[in-house]
């Protein structure tokens, strides 16, 4: 073996360990610096390819799996990597071939017969939907309902809404109900979202709101399903209350998400005024099929309700913007220059995202080091540098963006010289990350972020579902002093 191949093997058994210890970030450095010094290893291209679909870079994990076979074609692994990715990126006809093969050559294998055959439904399922779909306007779940006789049985103990309404008493009783891994009844459900989907369609696209100088707002990012992490922070940092608003910068979807949902639905409709939720990219029907979160419901409740949570996330707002400075979205910026909020306000975002486009970069974006822009990562949208950033706020007079959409290791980050933050409220995301949580708090004063990192509660696994106590939290507070914040904004 020559010496540079035998580097390369040192460096990928130092990726290798990187993977095994969850630590992806490393891992996908030293596949890198391996195939630097052998770039036609097909395993290189494959094993990175897996590492980036732990970091949810599907567009990168796409592009190393279809590498790896271009090298070698008969690399069983590169299929299975490739229709994984596909999965992700909702190119399920291409998946569904990947995994062909990959059955076809392991008949035994139980993993990729069983994600073969979800597959398969899901291309089926989308065929006979292009099938029976009409010019006519879809007709709403809500129309198919009758809440009025719908029973709730003797038996059932737990929440009800009171006289039809939600009260902050309904809502601590329904988070002990979720604490307790019981479910809320599923006409209660549906009243929520009933009553969320029809508040939630009179409200723009961009929402606006003004903060007095006493008056503080929190922002979170994703929470992922995660529900004790919710209910951690609203331990930290007080439930929501006309003095005590909160941001979210996604409904964050995931298969133990509706816990989370019916929640934070909860608290809008408790406070339409002080608690806003916002759209993120796994607000989606491919999304709600790869996570998991459309056959929670449909076990948990009915294929009705699913397709009633669905026309929900379509009416979630797309962005909001604080006292005209500070714009919040989960994704990021745009594909192109000259994007205004008023293209904004204008978004027909009653559907399903489009592939490009302003509603889609809002949902999918990503922040890069590096002027300019790039391919996503993520197979979607766009990667988008500093100087696309300056320009956006310039043009629409704006201070800096708040958004999520990406793992932080400290809970939040701020890049393009103060002038774009994310915050991620997911600690330890999907328990493997280790990366801490955290919420802003913005003050009408100054708009100066505060960030408040949390660590996630202690917790016990059974059968992948979570029993947890609100125990051994740690938190600290970051207070960039007013002159820090400036400086580092003024540096681009």
């Amino acid at each position: 073996m020559a010496e540079g191949d035998k580097n390369a093997e040192k460096l990928k058994e130092k990726a290798n360990n990187c993977f095994k210890e969850k630590d992806y970030d490393n891992a996908i450095k030293y596949y890198t610096e391996a195939l630097e010094l052998n770039p036609a290893n097909a395993i290189y291209f494959s094993n990175r390819s897996l590492a980036y679909l732990r970091t949810e870079c599907y567009g990168y994990a796409l592009a190393d799996a279809t590498k790896c076979l271009e090298i070698d074609k008969n690399y069983i692994k590169g299929y299975y990597r490739r229709a994984t990715s596909n999965m992700a990126l909702g190119k399920f006809k291409a998946a569904l071939k990947d995994y062909e093969t990959v059955v076809r050559v392991r008949p035994n294998d139980k993993d990729a017969k069983m994600k073969y055959q979800e597959c398969n439904k899901i291309v089926k399922q989308k065929a006979f939907e292009r099938a029976i779909a009409s010019d006519e306007m879809k007709k709403s779940v809500v129309d198919s309902l009758d809440i009025e006789n719908m029973m709730i049985e003797d038996e059932y103990t737990g929440p009800k809404l009171e006289e039809g309404k939600v009260t902050m008493s309904f809502m601590k009783e329904m988070m002990e109900c979720f604490k307790d891994q019981k479910k809320l009844h599923r006409k209660c459900a549906y009243q929520i979202l009933i009553q969320v989907k029809e508040l939630l369609s009179k409200l723009p696209s961009l929402v606006e709101i003004t903060l007095k100088e006493t008056e503080k707002i929190t922002i979170c990012g994703d929470t992922h399903g995660q529900f004790y992490d919710l209910l951690n922070i609203f331990e930290l940092n007080g439930l929501p209350s006309e003095t005590n608003p909160y941001v979210s910068c996604s409904v964050a979807v995931k298969r133990k998400a509706p816990f989370v949902i019916l929640t934070l639905f909860g608290f809008k409709l408790l406070l339409p005024d002080s608690f806003y939720l916002l759209r993120g990219n796994h607000e989606t029907d491919n999304m709600n099929q790869m996570y998991g979160f459309e056959g929670e419901v449909k076990a948990k409740y009915t294929t009705q309700m699913f397709t009633l949570f669905s026309e929900v996330f379509q009416w979630l707002p797309l962005a909001q913007c604080i006292n005209g400075k500070v714009l919040v979205m989960h994704g990021g910026l745009f594909s192109e220059d000259g994007v205004m909020l008023d293209d904004l306000r204008k978004i027909d975002r009653n559907r399903q995202p489009p592939d490009s486009g302003p509603m889609c970069d809002l949902l999918w974006s990503d922040p890069q080091p590096q002027n300019g822009r790039s391919v996503s990562k993520r197979g979607v949208s766009c990667q988008f540098g500093p100087d696309v950033t300056e320009r956006f706020l310039d043009q629409n007079k704006l201070d800096y963006i708040v958004r999520s959409h990406e793992v932080k290791a400290e809970g939040y980050e701020v890049t393009h010289s103060g002038k774009c933050i994310t915050v991620f409220s997911a600690p330890n995301y999907c328990d493997q990350m280790a990366n801490k949580g955290a919420y802003i708090h913005l003050r009408g004063s100054d708009l100066k972020p505060e960030f408040h990192q949390f660590t996630a509660v202690v917790s016990t696994s059974d059968n992948n579902f979570d029993i947890l106590t609100l125990t051994n939290v740690t938190i600290t507070v970051h207070l960039l002093s007013y002159s820090t914040f400036q400086a580092s904004r003024s540096q681009l």
